[in-house]
């Protein structure tokens, strides 16, 4: 491999969706340095905060229709029975959630759980409470989508925080999405929840560290209690 290669391969993608908001900081940077070198310098600290927060790398996806992959990067913040979103069609029954939260400094673009078609999208406007409290899911601004994957009806939703203000989804209905594709994107600080049918078995305890589009949340088929762990 070349030292251009290296150099390539050391720098993670930028999605697109970050452009606008790095040049507004790289603007403001430049425009506080006719100030002060010193605020020059934070403005150019926060800049580079933002292109990595928009950061976009590339994962390497299990395909296995056994398998749910996280739709999020961050920290397992609840696994247990919830019922779901009304909106989203799925009925008054508590299924499984396991819900994923990102902090300021995860990757916040979102990839499907599974493959399948979607058949319904929903997008509410509400709070913008602490994505971590169990209420947001309920309360705070959220866009779900379902998936009728081979599994049965899975949805992610994508949930609002106390920072975020805009949840961006690309997914469209009727169309067909591949496990661990992208299909959405929230900005700053917020969660997914991902909600499964029965015989979803999770593989994930809370406190535990998730990489979109890699960690397996879950497994069907399987025949064994979720996992048992410790911190070390």
């Amino acid at each position: 491999m070349s030292i251009a290669d290296t150099i390539r391969n050391a720098f993670v993608p930028v999605h697109r969706e970050g452009y606008p908001f790095i040049a507004g900081f790289a603007a403001v940077a430049i425009l506080l340095g006719f100030f002060s070198t010193s605020l020059f310098w934070i403005g150019a600290i926060l800049t580079a905060w933002c292109a990595y927060f928009f950061r976009d790398p590339e994962r390497v996806t299990p395909v296995d229709d056994r398998l749910v992959v996280s739709p999020a990067d961050g920290v397992v913040s609840a696994v247990g029975p919830a019922v779901p979103p009304r909106e989203l069609g799925l009925g008054n029954a508590e299924m499984t959630r396991i819900s994923v939260f990102m902090d300021v400094f995860s990757c916040h673009v979102n990839r499907a759980p599974v493959r399948g078609k979607i058949v319904r999208i929903e997008h509410r406007p509400g709070k913008f409470l602490n994505a971590e409290l169990d209420k947001a899911s309920q309360e705070n601004e959220r866009n779900g989508i379902v998936i009728d994957s081979p599994n049965g009806q899975v949805a992610a939703v994508q949930v609002a925080g106390l920072v975020a203000r805009r949840i961006v989804c690309w997914a469209d209905v009727g169309g067909n999405i591949a496990v661990g594709e992208r299909f959405g994107l929230i900005r700053f600080g917020s969660r997914v929840d991902v909600f499964l049918p029965a015989g979803a078995v999770p593989r994930v305890a809370v406190g535990q560290t998730a990489v979109a589009g890699e960690t397996t949340l879950a497994e069907f088929g399987g025949t064994s209690h979720a996992p048992l762990v410790r911190v070390s």
